[in-house]
């Protein structure tokens, strides 16, 4: 007897292995879709105040508030890459007439000032200079398959962009169409616990997401000041890009500073470095570190404590923890998903010692 029962187990266990392995390979065939109503989500959490606005303030009813919301969004985003179109175009045209010798030439210099500037030895990029090799690994024939492979992301961008609005109209029109999918998941007697945990999630993930946009506006503002008053050309679109980067938590900020930095520096490739150069990129870089004190002793922290309401050590070490197991991608997605999860147990677990610990600031 004790046998058969441990012959049923032992199917019953495989059985469940069988159909999570199954789930699991749906998920994973499907992860452009979860992908579409992930961004969904976000874009609908990030519209709600404004839909709110014009159905409560405005009396707007519902279907055209939702319309009005997604031209909104999607006029933000169409000028945000009306910023960009201009200067791919124009680089683009560049690059069809790029002189590789005078480019050479030019960084050569550039280089060969640096080095002569800190007192360190030339020879090396003099050699290089004289050698002609600095360019030699480049291969310009690639750049035809680099704008055919340009043209194919912008169509599966287009379909997805599609898509993505699709979904987000839905879900602003009705703002209980995810709570409904939802809660046909759970159990019945978990059905007012998983309401109360997706309105608190609402809350907290809108008021964070609407929190980042007012950091990136702080610190393209900042970014933007400084870059003007050096002289930078394409100022707005570099300071925009760097303050997008800081979406990145730790890693983001230091790839913008050198990014700042670099454009800083080969914009002004024919000038002097000691008289033109260095002074220039030593301004860039004041102003983007006033730009990162800002964000982290203001912006940041009023976010965390106002949406999230997380002490930072744990934002820090969640965001180390996603960031080594995920990416970068792990390190953008920590703070809400962290943000949810800490809702849930705190809702379904209230009287857990560890959980009332951690989630004692919700």
């Amino acid at each position: 007897m004790e046998d058969k029962q441990i012959a049923k187990g032992i199917i019953r266990a495989l059985f469940q292995l069988l159909g999570l392995a199954i789930f699991l390979w749906v998920l994973y065939e499907l992860q452009s879709i979860i992908i579409y109503f992930a961004i969904a989500a976000v874009i609908a959490l990030v519209g709600r105040p404004i839909s709110l606005f014009l159905t409560k303030r405005l009396k707007f009813n519902n279907l055209l508030a939702t319309t009005l919301t997604i031209a909104i969004l999607l006029g933000i985003v169409v000028g945000i890459v009306s910023l960009f179109v201009p200067l791919i175009v124009k680089q683009g045209g560049n690059l069809s007439l790029l002189n590789v010798e005078e480019l050479e030439k030019n960084i050569g210099l550039l280089m060969a000032e640096i080095t002569e500037y800190l007192q360190l030895d030339n020879q090396f990029w003099q050699q290089q200079l004289r050698s002609g090799s600095l360019f030699n690994s480049i291969n310009l024939s690639a750049v035809p398959n680099f704008l055919n492979s340009i043209i194919g992301i912008l169509g599966d961008f287009t379909i997805g962009l599609f898509s993505v609005l699709f979904i987000s109209f839905f879900l602003l029109k009705d703002s209980k169409l995810l709570e409904r999918i939802l809660l046909t998941l759970v159990k019945d007697e978990y059905t007012d616990k998983t309401s109360a945990s997706i309105l608190k999630i609402k809350q907290l993930l809108s008021r964070y997401f609407i929190g980042l946009l007012i950091q990136i506006m702080i610190l393209l503002v900042v970014y933007f000041g400084v870059l003007l008053l050096v002289g930078i050309p394409n100022a707005f679109v570099i300071a925009f890009l760097c303050a997008l980067l800081n979406l990145i938590p730790y890693l983001g900020p230091i790839i913008g500073g050198v990014l700042m930095l670099l454009l800083t520096m080969t914009s002004n490739l024919d000038a002097n470095f000691s008289a033109v150069i260095l002074p220039k990129a030593i301004y860039v870089m004041i102003g983007f570190v006033v730009g990162q004190l800002i964000d982290n002793f203001f912006s940041q922290p009023f976010i965390f404590s106002n949406s999230v309401k997380s002490h930072p050590l744990e934002i820090f070490i969640v965001i180390l923890a996603t960031g080594t197991l995920f990416g970068p991608m792990g390190m953008i997605l920590a703070i809400p998903a962290y943000t949810a999860l800490k809702v849930v147990l705190k809702i379904f677990l209230s009287d857990n010692k560890i959980v009332k610990s951690v989630t004692k600031r919700l």
